[in-house]
């Protein structure tokens, strides 16, 4: 019997986040630093049979509808397929339909997995890209990819994946005058650009508000070039707009400056089988121990409950309060 999970604050967890790896072949500044990453040994990750259990107890019996895979860079993690066909299968007990399945990467390796992954069940993907200039893109991620990132946009929407979406990490001074490239590219490729406001997960810790782009701004730019008209959504995180002539769509993730953690759906498992009931928590759940000691479906689902009955009301960005991380972005998953 499936009874949804609720937090104290009577917010319904329907969204589950899964990191598979916490190794990237990028190093992205606002993510990891340069050099010196400790990456986790191999037999502290979950293992796909793990992944998947905690996967079915959360969809069959507790009230999950989507899933989305992160990383680090999930394409890293070998036979990745195997896994999405594995949770591809996953029905939703209320509608008797599949799991929402998606995943977030940053594109440089789809070229070789996309059709694979489509075939095994994911339905839509989100590619980073921080910059359509070759030189900022180097700078941002410290590597020159960006031609094989293009491609991995391209190879997606050939597998037939939709919407194919682009995360764009908008920082004050690096790439804020790039709005309306990445509407126009978007238009053009028929993908959708989602504008996500720099958070205080990077690794070298130099976040600071006035590097903060505002949502508002950026809606703005674009919309005084291609008009845009906002679109209702539910608790998913993007503030959506659609192009008044009917070329598409936007999102602009307003995280810091207007946090949507009243409507917060989501709960995220770490590549090494931590639970956090938010981005920004500063405390874990292990569920790898539960899992490794033999644990019944029953335990698991208790200490899921007891994890989710610990979310607090929001992150308190930008207050006194705010308690930053201890982990980057690229240990917790995306």
């Amino acid at each position: 019997m499936s009874r949804p999970l609720v937090d104290p604050f009577g917010r319904v967890v329907r969204d589950l986040r899964i990191s598979v790896t916490d190794r990237c072949n990028f190093r992205c500044t606002y993510c990891m630093p340069e050099e010196g990453m400790s990456w986790l040994p191999r037999e502290e990750l979950l293992t796909f049979e793990e992944i998947g259990r905690v996967a079915r107890v959360c969809v069959e019996r507790l009230g999950v509808e989507s899933i989305r895979l992160t990383g680090g860079e999930p394409t890293v993690r070998a036979h990745l397929p195997v896994l999405v066909e594995m949770l591809a299968g996953l029905k939703v007990p209320s509608t008797g339909e599949p799991v929402d399945l998606a995943m977030t990467t940053n594109g440089a390796t789809l070229r070789l997995l996309a059709g694979d992954l489509r075939a095994a069940g994911l339905r839509r993907v989100n590619i980073s890209c921080d910059s359509l200039r070759p030189e900022r893109f180097a700078e941002v991620t410290r590597r020159d990819q960006l031609p094989r990132v293009l491609d991995g946009i391209d190879a997606a929407l050939e597998a037939g994946m939709d919407p194919v979406k682009l995360n764009v990490v908008t920082v004050r001074g690096l790439n804020d005058d790039e709005a309306v490239d990445f509407a126009t590219f978007g238009r053009e490729k028929g993908v959708q650009p989602r504008f996500i406001e720099f958070m205080p997960l990077d690794a070298s810790g130099g976040w600071t508000m006035d590097k903060v782009v505002p949502a508002e701004e950026t809606v703005a730019a674009i919309d005084a070039v291609y008009p845009l008209e906002p679109v209702a959504h539910g608790p998913e995180p993007a503030s959506r707009y659609r192009y008044l002539d009917g070329r598409g769509e936007i999102g602009v993730i307003p995280s810091v400056t207007k946090p949507f953690c009243g409507d917060c759906d989501r709960i995220r498992l770490t590549a090494e089988g931590q639970l956090r009931t938010c981005l920004f928590a500063v405390d874990e759940h292990d569920l790898r121990e539960v899992l490794r000691r033999g644990g019944s479906d029953d335990d698991l689902i208790g200490a899921i409950r007891a994890a989710v009955g610990t979310k607090w009301a929001g992150h308190r960005i930008g207050q006194v309060t705010f308690v930053r991380p201890r982990r980057s972005m690229s240990q917790i998953g995306g």
